[in-house]
């Protein structure tokens, strides 16, 4: 449940070159599981909100009792419709669990057809249970048609992952500024620094904004910032407010400068500048211009 330390694991694991992957719906148990044979660690079924250990316990046992999932039609045949619902469904998919017999954008969008296409073969195979003519009749086996649609971005997929995993499990949305980001220090260096009052200049993405009133009316807000090492709460006061807001969005990916602050052991920065992020560097600015920029305390 502490999602800042298993995004420490995660990045340990990474460091080790043991490979950390979302659920899968072959290689994972209720809590986090060693793929036989492989350097890879699965998240578990249990670790997925917004669902049931009830579900995961019958996707669990129906694959020790009768073998791995083949196919999408094979697992909404095989899992009893009343362990399966909408948001359960809806989770495996978003985490990634289901990857192996489908795109997530396309499933998440066949959603409807798919419990639809699950509670008819629930209900054929209770049917067959009651002649044996119903029962040799039942060995036809029916085929799932997913409507076509697009495919979810990339960005999306992550989004689900740190929705419902807590964490973002198979990318990150800043690894396309990973040029961008190795320009300046990182949240992770501006903590273990960690003096009072010092300018900083850092980059990461914003994952939560709360914008409130001053006393005079004003609206000013707290930002947390986040990269791959750490995540740090800023200020942005009315004024840099008013200027930033454009760019102080949830999800952007931005470059920022301010000072550091350190109120009852608590870090924070005082915003005073910032800019989005580009997806790509320069090939002609140098080393020791970067070094140049970060001494004048540029973004």
């Amino acid at each position: 449940g502490d999602t800042e330390k298993i995004a420490e694991i995660i990045r340990e694991c990474e460091r080790m070159g043991i490979e950390v992957l979302p659920p899968d719906i072959n290689e994972s148990f209720a809590d986090f599981t060693v793929v036989p044979g492989k350097q890879t660690i699965r998240f578990g079924l249990t670790t997925i909100k917004n669902f049931g250990e009830g579900v995961a316990n019958s996707i669990i046992e129906e694959r020790q009792k009768s073998g791995p999932f083949t196919s999408l039609n094979d697992f909404l045949s095989r899992i009893q419709g009343r362990n399966l619902n909408k948001k359960s469904l809806d989770a495996l998919i978003m985490t990634g669990a289901l990857d192996r017999f489908g795109e997530r954008g396309e499933m998440s969008a066949n959603v409807e057809l798919m419990l639809t296409f699950n509670r008819e073969q629930v209900a054929e195979k209770e049917s067959a249970q009651e002649s044996l003519f119903n029962l040799m009749s039942s060995n036809t086996t029916k085929t799932l048609n997913l409507i076509p649609t697009p495919p979810a971005p990339a960005i999306q997929k992550l989004m689900w992952e740190k929705e419902l995993l807590g964490v973002y499990v198979s990318g990150h949305p800043l690894q396309e500024h990973k040029a961008e980001l190795s320009k300046r220090p990182s949240i992770g260096n501006i903590l273990e620094d960690g003096r009072n009052g010092v300018p900083v200049v850092t980059a990461g993405m914003i994952s939560v904004v709360k914008e409130l009133l001053t006393k005079k009316g004003d609206r000013m807000a707290f930002i947390t910032l986040e990269d791959q090492t750490h995540q740090i709460e800023m200020v942005a006061f009315p004024k840099t407010y008013a200027e930033l807001k454009s760019v102080l969005v949830q999800s952007n990916c931005i470059a920022i400068k301010g000072r550091l602050t350190i109120r009852n052991e608590e870090p924070s920065i005082a915003l005073e500048r910032a800019k989005l992020l580009s997806t790509s560097t320069p090939e002609s600015i140098s080393q020791t211009q970067i070094m140049k920029n970060l001494t004048k305390c540029d973004i």
